[in-house]
């Protein structure tokens, strides 16, 4: 191994350990990033230059940046408990079963203003589950439907979870057609969990 192999190694080993105790000793994750990045950086195994380089890297910032704040800032605010009783409001009425299918199609599709789905989930889930059984839904068939969802609908846009801005930046899929290769593929998830999967659990006495 070459002396910048070495630095990168030992950095690496910083970091994870930095990154699994940094909660006792009380460096943040953050802290712990940009340690990583100055030691690099303060040793030469990385120069400016190679910074700059990695587009890819800085496309996965930017997106994560705006978006994840977005989302939390979104819930801090209230849109989404307004939002929650606006959509209780109008599908209180009449029978459970096409109030459920809206709610999760909404629950599903909204997934494009998120780009995290431990953000989505952590913002729109019980508020979700609560509309669900609010109209009757069977709890059970509520919650993993709504479970199910949060992970399929991860697929739909290049910034929609952690690895998708990776796998983007590599540059071998174009924007256009990975939202519409998601956005197929978001249906075929749905017609196979709502269709044939609910069909299935009828079966074994989930609802």
């Amino acid at each position: 191994m070459k002396r910048d192999e070495w630095i990168l190694l030992t950095v690496f080993i910083l970091l994870l350990g930095l990154w699994i105790f940094g909660g006792v000793l009380g460096v943040h994750a953050t802290t712990t990033a940009m340690v990583g990045v100055g030691a690099m950086l303060a040793t030469g195994a990385l120069d400016w230059e190679d910074i700059l380089n990695e587009r890819s890297a800085w496309d996965t910032l930017i997106w994560f940046a705006v978006l994840v704040m977005m989302a939390s800032q979104l819930g801090e605010l209230g849109l989404l408990d307004w939002f929650s009783e606006r959509v209780s409001g109008r599908l209180t009425d009449g029978h459970w079963l096409p109030a459920f299918l809206s709610l999760s199609l909404i629950y599903f599709y909204s997934h494009y203003f998120f780009a995290s789905n431990t953000a989505h989930v952590t913002a729109m889930y019980a508020p979700f589950l609560a509309l669900a059984l609010a109209v009757g839904t069977p709890p059970l068939l509520a919650a993993l439907v709504l479970a199910y969802f949060s992970n399929l609908f991860a697929s739909m846009t290049h910034y929609g979870t952690a690895p998708a801005p990776i796998l983007f930046g590599s540059g071998n899929v174009e924007v256009g057609t990975w939202w519409k290769l998601g956005a197929l593929i978001s249906v075929v998830n749905i017609t196979i969990w709502l269709g044939v999967g609910s069909l299935w659990w009828k079966l074994l006495g989930l609802w």
